[in-house]
């Protein structure tokens, strides 16, 4: 394994097939469950629900062949503590979606303990949902003298009326390999009111007063297992607009507990990347693994531009790097084919029509790539008080055959949406009339490019972006899709002007 690490695909396959035995520190994880379908959306505001994921974990929310496979199995192939847990669930809950999210879940708790090293912890984020099923299955994995807390995160947050206690936190089961294992304890500092008593107590010894102050400042009282932690406002600098996203501060208390510098830290359901953004921040190792490409894409910008960690740092693997292989992406899945391809041109994926005015992925509009056209106050690092203005490039995808019609749709897309240009990418090579058609559109031009011309169509091939070929528009100006990471210590000068763009 390398140090930074993400792999694109089912995690039980990749714990299997790529990960040794006892290669992880520390575990996090915060697996999905169909309890809210939000937990199943990438991007809830703007951005389409990830196909790929939802057909990702379908099979697992219910019961049918496959996770009647997977429940047989460990009944029949593991050992007598599994099969009998297997069986009694089975027993009280039935064959069902929760039966086949448990039979899920736990042969992927099997593979996290065998690479859990010996000296490893491994902390479950879950909610009240399944959270009873899955620390039994825990108990019986790592065995229920390894259970070390059940922690309590709590946060505030707005809820809708009830006829019930508005629930206000999440449930995070810690589990060790075995009694040896890594362990900083962490402080809460002492309350003034705590400090106050302490000095009134110890004021008759001279001289001790101000080392007490300095000490219980530095130390304060060990943590205890109810974490009051604010939950991300959705106007936070923090939040990248993943949906199930969870603050730096929860995991870095985790990272920081668990593990010391140089360890390797595994998150297996990654999503939008804070394990590994801390993980990065606090000088470990790390192995990020998740199903979509989305989330893959998202990590790589989040680390880029958060902590300056450029993509050639980062060693993927699952992904495509020849043509062969994103053929083979194509033909297993076409919706990440597309997400790939307009992560390749730096694309934003388009919304769905029940989402705004874009129109669906197949109807001419997969993604759009935002540039500066001018850049506020003619300062040059649109950072000023005006307000700058932005070009955009409808980018289209295809997988399969393609043909002259396809360009002149494009163009006709291009000039309903006002946008200043088209991209065209394509898996076949395109043909003489496509071309030309794409020529016969003409081309555009922005105040800051003076009069530098951009071709108004584009057809690009997937080998030509493979071999480095980019977009023919304004370089060096064209804006991130996600939401900007701001760099650790620095402030927003405009806040305007970090948000995401669509048509």
């Amino acid at each position: 394994m390398k140090n930074r690490s993400l792999y694109f695909g089912d995690n039980l396959e990749i714990l299997r097939k790529k990960i040794p035995d006892e290669s992880f520190d520390l575990i996090y994880l915060d697996p999905p469950f169909n309890s809210n379908r939000d937990y199943n959306v990438l991007f809830k505001e703007g951005l389409q629900d990830s196909p790929a994921q939802i057909k990702a974990f379908e099979d697992s929310w219910h019961w049918n062949r496959e996770s009647k496979q997977n429940f047989d199995h460990l009944v029949t192939k593991t050992n007598e503590n599994i099969s009998n847990l297997m069986l009694a669930l089975e027993k009280t809950v039935g064959h069902n979606d929760m039966l086949a999210y448990l039979a899920m879940m736990t042969v992927r708790l099997i593979e996290l303990h065998r690479v859990l090293k010996k000296n490893g912890s491994l902390y479950l984020h879950c909610d009240p949902t399944a959270s009873h099923y899955l620390k039994i299955a825990l108990d019986v994995v790592f065995g229920k003298e390894n259970f070390r807390n059940e922690i309590i995160w709590h946060y505030r947050r707005w809820t809708a009326k009830a006829n019930k206690f508005q629930r206000l936190h999440d449930t995070i089961f810690f589990y060790t390999k075995s009694d040896h294992y890594t362990w900083n304890q962490l402080y809460a500092p002492y309350t003034e009111g705590s400090l106050e008593r302490k000095k009134h107590t110890l004021h008759r010894f001279k001289g001790e007063e101000k080392h007490l102050v300095s000490e219980t400042k530095e130390e304060g009282v060990p943590e205890n297992d109810v974490w009051q932690i604010p939950f991300i406002p959705p106007s936070s600098k923090e939040r990248l607009g993943y949906p199930t996203q969870k603050p730096e501060a929860l995991l870095e208390r985790i990272v920081r507990a668990s593990s010391k510098e140089g360890d390797w830290i595994l998150d297996p359901f990654c999503g939008c990347g804070t394990t590994v953004s801390v993980a990065e921040k606090l000088g470990r190792k790390w192995v990020g693994i998740d199903i979509t490409t989305l989330a893959i894409n998202l990590i790589k910008y989040r680390l880029r531009n958060q902590l300056g960690i450029g993509k050639k740092q980062i060693y993927t693997d699952g992904l495509p790097t020849d043509l062969a292989g994103a053929k083979e992406l194509f033909k297993k899945d076409p919706f990440e084919f597309e997400y790939w391809a307009l992560d390749l041109v730096n694309a934003m994926p388009a919304k769905s029509k029940s989402k705004g005015n874009m129109r669906g992925a197949d109807k001419g509009i997969d993604g759009v790539i935002v540039f500066h056209k001018d850049l506020a106050n003619g300062s040059g690092n649109g950072n000023g008080n005006g307000k700058g203005e932005y070009g955009r490039a409808i980018v289209q995808v295809k997988g399969g055959g393609v043909q002259r019609n396809q360009i002149a749709a494009l163009k006709g897309d291009v000039e309903r949406e006002k946008a200043e240009a088209g991209i065209f990418i394509t898996l076949e090579k395109p043909t003489g009339p496509m071309a030309s058609e794409a020529v016969d559109a003409g081309s555009f031009k922005t105040k800051l490019t003076g009069q530098k011309e951009f071709p108004k169509i584009q057809i690009m091939t997937v080998e030509e972006l493979l071999r480095g070929k980019i977009p023919d528009l304004p370089q060096g100006l064209i804006k991130n899709y996600y939401k900007e990471a701001k760099p650790i210590g620095t402030q927003e000068k405009n806040p305007k002007q970090v948000k995401l763009y669509f048509l």
